[in-house]
């Protein structure tokens, strides 16, 4: 089924394939509306955002939503040079959070390390004084059936995905502990348990449901002390610059929205009291039509196309 190359592409590693495209469209009846959002509790302004892969792509684009209610945010993340393929660094990052109206700490991170992690977290909250929130964004892919996927890649989708994810969450517990209302949201799918997610790319499959069950398991195991965990998933593919630079990346971005939509869901997640919304696997419409948004059509790369569903829904 899957036919591509592999293209190292900055903080993410993705393998390229049209698999995407041979998806069915999506119904909106398809995916059940998440558990309710709970109470706002006020904005971001003046919380401290720990982003993992935040340089580009969706990552950035939460860090620019928060910045605009001045928001600290670190931009946690690999590429500290010019990408030949992909724009942004994490000063670049650093840079358009500023502009946008947040304070700024960039730190270089290879996510795979917990040593480095339990670092830069420490330095991130003695340069704002905490940490209130950890966004798990940084990810890899590749959608190889079994036989083709070499161990380098398993193992690289793992420590990313899972050690990242779960390590990331560790490093920040004593810190989201102390906050008024502590969240960590992680991009992570809804546990589908249909076989063919499975089979059509076991490895990839393994680490993003590894994510979520961080997700399920710290929800449960941080409930009592108020720490909201919970993941967040896009119902169609998200136009970044990695898409872009895929083999027919034109027409799968013209299928797809803007990663502003998963900002903004992001954010009406973030500003619930944490103690009454934890546990919760969000899809970004989802969110956005209990928040009262009726306009999708805003977030559309091409006004009236036929959008593509993402993986795991």
């Amino acid at each position: 089924m899957l036919k591509g190359k592999i293209d190292q592409l900055g903080d993410k590693v993705l393998f390229v394939a049209s698999s995407f495209l041979s998806a069915q469209r999506f119904k909106a009846s398809d995916i059940k509306a998440s558990a309710g959002l709970g109470e706002v509790v006020g904005d971001l302004r003046g919380k401290t955002i720990f982003v993992t892969g935040g340089s580009r792509g969706i990552g950035l684009e939460i860090a620019l939503r928060a910045a605009r209610d001045g928001a600290n945010i670190i931009i946690a993340a690999k590429t500290t040079e010019p990408h030949a393929k992909l724009k942004g660094t994490i000063h670049t990052a650093a840079e358009e959070i500023e502009k946008a109206g947040g304070k700024a700490l960039a730190l270089k991170l290879d996510v795979r390390d917990p040593e480095q992690i339990e670092l830069a977290v420490k330095k991130a909250a003695e340069h704002f004084g905490g940490i209130d929130i950890l966004i798990n964004n940084a990810s890899a892919i590749f959608l190889e059936k079994t036989p083709y996927l070499s161990p380098k890649q398993y193992d690289l989708m793992q420590q990313v995905n899972v050690r990242g994810t779960f390590f990331a969450s560790k490093s920040c517990y004593p810190y989201l502990k102390k906050s008024m209302n502590p969240h960590i949201l992680t991009l992570s799918p809804p546990i589908n348990m249909n076989p063919p997610w499975a089979g059509d790319h076991l490895g990839y499959t393994l680490s993003k449901y590894g994510m979520s069950l961080c997700v399920l398991g710290l929800a449960q195991e941080w409930r009592q002390e108020g720490i909201a965990v919970n993941a967040l998933w896009p119902h169609t593919t998200i136009a970044t610059a990695a898409i872009e630079n895929m083999p027919m990346g034109d027409v799968l971005c013209a299928r797809s929205r803007h990663p502003k939509i998963m900002a903004d869901a992001a954010y009406q997640i973030l500003i619930r009291n944490a103690k009454t919304c934890s546990g919760n696997f969000f899809i970004d419409d989802e969110v956005l039509k209990t928040a009262g948004v009726e306009d999708f059509e805003q977030y559309s790369v091409k006004a009236g196309a036929k959008l593509q569903p993402d993986l795991f829904l």
